[in-house]
């Protein structure tokens, strides 16, 4: 072919597009392709029919042979990372030396986001105490969350790569610091596919008034097809902007320019071969059903008064509570993954509005309930074990007070070397406390557990193998994962 191509050249005439997009292909790639794209087939007719349509821009994954504890996830991420300190880390001794100045042991070597000089240490500023059979650990910011003491699995070991926000975030959520990364959510509608053909399998809700620092990109589906990134609905307002027809636009005209755009896209993927035309024929033919299903899921007024103050709920409101309640909604109409992003636990203590004294209340305040409602509520209607519920920021916070520029507020910096995640559900151990850090909650003492070990841990828990489960991309089988296999699977984490 590339020599036909290249007769025809020197011969005067110019190569259709079709012919320059088969001179870029090398044998290397279709050999790559093809028995990808038969195994496409042969994964959908093992499915059968309640796996639902199999989409053309899907690319089967490598599943292992272990049995999913989990079918489908709840992430909550609190972005700035709340201070695991003041909620579920008591550290008698740090308490002691408040606003003592900070052992050389704790500085040496050691880079911070904002600290300069020689910081003083800060104390846990809320009481503490121990709840359920289990004895677990919270403070008094979050009573309700107490109450749920005995259904929760804590680690209060991890640490990671990264201390600043965004890249931290890209971390945990797409396995690489860097963007263009497939997030957790792409990787696992990517490996499970979606149980409701009229909903996307991947939602986020996003709360406290802006993104992440690491922006859309943490639920982005990177290299992997677009069909798998995640989509933003509202809690307030039109659910998903841009789905309504525009006025003058009947659902019947809709339907005949998506017929005439498919037939147009079909003509452009048969030409050039690219798999994103056909993902978005896929997304237009989504967005056309969702324009019935999405405005009634996501209208929580049809919940029941009890429901509503349960969790602390209010339609038509762009609040955390609002979104925990739609996290519910999402899951049992078979949503499989569902991402919350609640903006503003960046805790630095320069003013009121980022302190431990006032700051950290209210956002506590915000989310303890409506967090405490969502598992239980999951639980009183039988979903809780098939859903992996996870709670946590991209990293922990310091023990020594930050007082950037003088600034007389309390507050705490970026701290890598430690901090706290808790689960429900989902196969999950309920009531275990793993892992210890030393008497400053500063560096790990007992079961130290990496980023990669926790994606390693939450992939298994859906019955996904984190070795196996790859994607092609720059000459390599690209993994959540990485590389490498650094990542363990943690079974003490496990429920059985």
């Amino acid at each position: 072919m590339r020599r036909v191509m290249r007769r025809k050249e020197m011969a005067g005439g110019p190569a259709t597009p079709r012919e320059a997009l088969l001179q870029q292909q090398t044998r290397r790639h279709f050999l790559q392709r093809s028995p990808i794209g038969l195994g496409a087939v042969a994964a959908a007719l093992l499915a059968g029919p309640q796996a639902g349509r199999l989409q053309a821009a899907d690319l089967p994954a490598r599943p292992s042979n272990a049995r999913p504890m989990a079918k489908n996830v709840i992430y909550l991420h609190l972005a700035g990372s709340p201070s695991q300190l003041e909620l579920f880390d008591d550290k008698p001794e740090l308490a002691k030396r408040h606003m003592q100045p900070c052992p050389d042991s704790l500085l040496k070597d050691q880079k911070f986001a904002f600290i300069q000089g020689h910081p003083k240490l800060l104390g846990p500023l809320y009481k503490f105490g121990r709840y359920g059979q289990s004895g677990q650990v919270f403070s008094e910011l979050v009573p309700h969350l107490a109450g749920l003491a005995d259904d929760l699995t804590f680690v209060h070991s991890l640490y990671t790569e990264q201390f600043n926000h965004a890249p931290a975030e890209l971390f945990l959520h797409t396995g690489n610091a860097r963007s263009g990364y497939p997030s957790f959510g792409s990787w696992v509608t990517y490996g499970l596919g979606s149980e409701n053909q009229n909903l996307p399998g991947f939602v986020v809700l996003v709360s406290g008034g802006s993104n992440p620092s690491a922006g859309k990109q943490v639920w982005g589906s990177g290299f992997l097809p677009g069909v798998h990134q995640g989509v933003q609905c509202r809690s307030g307002g039109e659910p998903i902007l841009f789905l309504s027809n525009p006025p003058g636009m009947t659902r019947e005209i809709r339907r005949d320019s998506l017929d005439t755009l498919s037939r147009l896209n079909q003509l452009q993927s048969e030409q050039f071969g690219d798999p994103e035309t056909v993902t978005r024929i896929e997304q237009y033919e989504l967005a056309y059903r969702m324009q019935v299903a999405a405005p009634e899921l996501m209208d929580i007024s049809r919940e029941t008064a009890a429901t509503l103050e349960m969790y602390g709920a209010t339609p038509g409101q762009g609040t955390f509570a609002n979104n925990c309640l739609l996290a519910r909604r999402l899951v049992e109409q078979g949503v499989r993954f569902v991402q919350l992003f609640d903006w503003g636990w960046d805790v630095h203590g320069t003013g009121p509005h980022d302190d431990l004294v006032t700051h950290l209340p209210k956002k506590c305040k915000e989310m303890d309930r409506p967090v405490a409602a969502l598992i239980s509520d999951l639980k009183q209607r039988g979903l809780l074990d098939e859903t992996l519920v996870i709670w946590g920021g991209e990293f922990g916070r310091t023990s020594m007070n930050e007082a950037r520029g003088g600034s007389t507020h309390l507050g705490r910096d970026h701290h890598p070397h430690a901090f706290t995640m808790f689960f429900a559900g989902g196969g999950m151990k309920p009531g275990l406390s793993y892992g210890e850090t030393d008497d400053f909650g500063y560096f790990i003492t007992d079961g130290k557990l990496s980023v990669r070990d926790l994606q390693a841990t939450l992939l298994h828990c859906l019955g996904l193998d984190p070795y196996r489960l790859s994607y092609p991309f720059q000459g390599l089988q690209s993994r959540w994962i990485g590389p490498t296999d650094e990542g363990r699977i943690i079974r003490e984490l496990l429920d059985g």
